[in-house]
Order: C-alpha cells, then structure tokens, then sequence
C-alpha cells in the first residue's frame, strides 16, 4: 500500500491576485534597454520607473496613492546623459533613490513629498568613479549613507554619500560583467555572480574572497542572494542545455551545490527575492507570465506554488511589510512592469477567515531606520537590526458579538462614569449605529430596485 505524504506549510495555500486596474499605473514609456535589472523600485511613498528617452537617461517617479494613468507631460527625473540601467530607493528614507547609467555616473536624488512638480536635472550627490557604465546598484540594508554601486568595468565600489569624492572601499575580484550582488541580513557580507560562471562571497570591508565556486554552467545571467541569518545562498541561473535552474548552497563552501534543480526550458533571466520574515523566496523570470514561490529551511528548499498571469513581466520590485494589508492576511506584494508601459500592483495572501492578527505570518520586521554610521560600519562594527511589530498598526473589523441570554434576569446596571468599571467602552452605541447603518442599506437597495424598474421601462419606451 502507497500513499503520498504532503508537506505541511503555513503558505502552501498562498496565492497572487491582481489588484483592480484603477489602482495600478499606465502610460509610462518604459525602457526598452537589454540589462538584466528591475528598471523599477517601489517604497511607502513612491513608484519609481526607468523609461525610454531620447538624447539621455531618464526615469519617472510618481506619488503611491496616484494611481491610473500618467499624464505625458507628467515631470520626469532627466539628469543623465545616457539610459538610465538601475534605480534603488533607499531603504531608511523614502525621498532619496539612486540610479545608475550609461554614462558611467551614479546619482542620488532627493524627492520631495507629494512629487515632482518639474522636471529634476539637479541631483542632491554625484558619484563618478566607474569607467564603464553601471548596472547594479545596492544600499546597504543598515548602515546609513552606505551603497555598493557595480559597473561593467567588472569592479564593485562602496560609498559614503556624505563624502562623495572617491569611493570608499573597491572590490577587485571579478574578471568579468557582473551580474549580480547582495548584502547579507546585516551587511557583513557580500554575494555574487558574474559572467565567468563562478559565485563569490566577499567581505564587503576588506574586499577579500572568503569562498568561491563554479555556479550554473549556462552562459546566461545567473542570480544570487542571501537566505535567513544563517550561510545559506540560493542561486538562479542555466545549464548547459540551456534550461533554467536553482540551486541552494552553503556559503562557507561553495564547491558543489547542497541542492539543483531544473524549473523549466524558458529563455529569460530569473530573479529571486527572499523574505525575511516568512522564509520564502519568490523566483520571477523576465518575459514570464509566472511567479513561483519556495520555502526555506535551515539545509532545504521546498516548492509551494505559482502564480499565474496573462501579461509577461518586464522586471519587478516588492513593496516595504510596513505597506501590506495585515487585516487581509496579505504577506507580500509587488509591482510588474509589462511591456507596453503598464504597472501593475500584485499581492500575495494566505486566506484565513480569522479577523485577529496572525502572529506566525507577521512577525517583528526590519524597522526601516539606520541602526549605525557610516563611520561605524567601515571602522568594522557589526549591524544588530531594530525591529517593529506590524501588530501596533492593526486593527480588527468591528464586528457585533451574538451573546447568549441567561435565563436568569440579572438587574439593570446603574450608569456609571468610571472607565474601570469593567464594561465594554461604547458597545451599546456600536450596535445602535451598526443597526442604522443595516437600515440604510436595507433602503437604499430598495430605492436602486426601484430605480432599475424604471430605467427598464423607460428602455422599453425609447425602444418601441
């Protein structure tokens, strides 16, 4: 006798719904350049997208809550010279983004609250030092005034933004185009791919390689990042038939993979995006219509699901937790860029009929404040994040509890003034107003029946 085991998962059952059309974006231009990065970034307060533009580099950045379509003549940021290949907010203050160009330069913007109302060509800090232009840029998750910036002249550099002049540490360690590089949890070390096939993990302060191997053997972009607090690095990338993979590996020793799999035979890049919080990393692939989710223990990964869309992505960016809707059991969401200029909101949600706040989806999430200097992170102090409890900013639906009479009469309660007196503050009005309100309903459907009626009889006229 045989049987299948299902592994259980609190996110196994997690699933990806578009929010309405009036609540996304429309009308942008977006970039049509071949580079392998988002082309977007998303935080509480903005939307950010590169665009195509002629004679130079530019991108738009438009308030969250302004939804719809977006004006042609809607002010752009247009400082560079050249395509614009990358764009990071940051991730403590929600008013600066980095982006990274052709034209070999890095700037950091200020914008101002409510956005733009001209265009900006005068960025807040330039940083010039690349000699080719620059692809990939990171902040660093803790450290204030911190970004890793990576250019095509196969070097990485990290800056301070407050002393712009120079770079502050440079990393030589790749001999070819890299393709991707992350912090870990607190910034102490770094991950990357690059074009000769191998995976690094460096010390981001000293720029010394602490391990190195032979990653996917494709000759596409392959992409890595950090899982959870421990050394496990998960990678996308191809095979030498061309099909696409992932793979988990311990960063301590990089010789061969602890897991590999193949996904499927499609063309496009994959990126992976890992959650802190729940453990999960979703995997998207440029040009797919598909968003795949994994689970992530300590040694294994497991497939949950997907996601399944009629619009192919064009790149992709995750909102901060602090923006999700808790109360809805949302645990993720994002924007997806598709290819004629629509920007599309997604979230991913565990269905739970449950109205009280769900401790194991959300627990404490990364507060988005710096918890050291700049100064302090170079002279070598380890990061020790601060944290915050989605559960301050929640509030369950209001809801009238059915109560049971006793069959014994209890006597009136005298009214009493004094807030410890053990009753429920304001019960007796919420029920009379939630009874009103049922009322109101009650007759307002009855006037739109009404209504319906003679509307159809008023068609009927027109009609004979």
């Amino acid at each position: 006798m045989s049987f299948r085991v299902v592994r259980q998962s609190k996110f196994r059952h997690v699933f990806g719904k578009e929010l309405k059309k009036d609540l996304c974006y429309d009308g942008f231009k977006l970039s049509r350049d071949a580079w392998d990065s988002p082309h977007c970034s998303v935080n509480a307060k903005f939307v950010a997208v590169c665009l195509e533009a002629q004679g130079g580099g530019a991108f738009q950045v438009v308030p969250i809550e302004q939804t719809g379509r977006v004006d042609l003549n809607y002010p752009k940021v247009c400082g560079h010279t050249a395509a614009v290949l990358d764009i990071q907010f940051c991730p403590y203050n929600d008013n600066l983004i980095a982006s990274g160009s052709e034209d070999c330069s890095v700037k950091i913007w200020e914008i101002p609250d409510g956005g733009l109302t001209e265009n900006l060509s005068e960025s807040l800090v330039d940083l010039m030092g690349h000699q080719r232009r620059v692809g990939l840029l990171k902040w660093h998750p803790l450290a204030e005034n911190i970004i890793l910036t990576a250019g095509f002249d196969y070097m990485v550099f990290i800056w301070d933004i407050a002393s712009p002049d120079a770079p502050k540490i440079q990393i030589e360690a790749h001999t070819d185009t890299i393709y991707s590089v992350e912090w870990n949890f607190n910034g102490s070390l770094l991950v990357s791919t690059c074009k000769d096939k191998m995976i690094r993990v460096l010390n981001p302060i000293s720029g010394e390689v602490l391990s190195e191997g032979k990653g996917h053997e494709g000759t596409k972009g392959s992409k890595a990042v950090f899982c959870g607090e421990g050394n496990m690095v998960f990678t996308t990338g191809f095979s030498r038939m061309s099909e696409r993979q992932y793979a988990i590996w311990n960063s301590d020793d990089l010789s061969r993979p602890m897991k590999l799999e193949m996904i499927d035979t499609g063309s496009g890049v994959l990126f992976p995006e890992y959650d802190p919080d729940t453990n999960m990393v979703y995997v998207s692939g440029k040009g797919d219509a598909n968003i795949r989710y994994y689970e992530v223990t300590e040694d294994n990964v497991y497939y949950l699901s997907q996601y399944q869309s009629n619009l192919p992505q064009r790149g992709i960016a995750w909102f901060p937790k602090t923006t999700l809707d808790i109360k809805g059991c949302e645990v993720a969401r994002l924007i997806k860029l598709h290819p004629k200029g629509f920007v599309e909101k997604v979230g991913f949600t565990v269905p739970r009929k449950s109205t009280l706040f769900q401790d194991d989806l959300f627990p404490d999430t990364r507060k988005p404040v710096p918890t050291l200097s700049a100064d302090e992170w170079l002279s070598g102090k380890v990061a020790v994040e601060q944290k915050i409890s989605l559960k301050d900013g929640f509030q369950a639906a209001v809801q009238v509890a059915s109560k049971v009479a006793s069959s014994k009469p209890k006597p009136a309660a005298a009214p009493s003034s004094d807030p410890d007196d053990g009753s429920p503050k304001g019960e007796a009005q919420l029920r009379k107003a939630w009874h009103a309100q049922q009322k109101e309903i009650a007759d307002l459907k009855k006037q739109m029946a009404t209504l319906n009626i003679k509307l159809r009889a008023a068609m009927n006229s027109i009609g004979q």
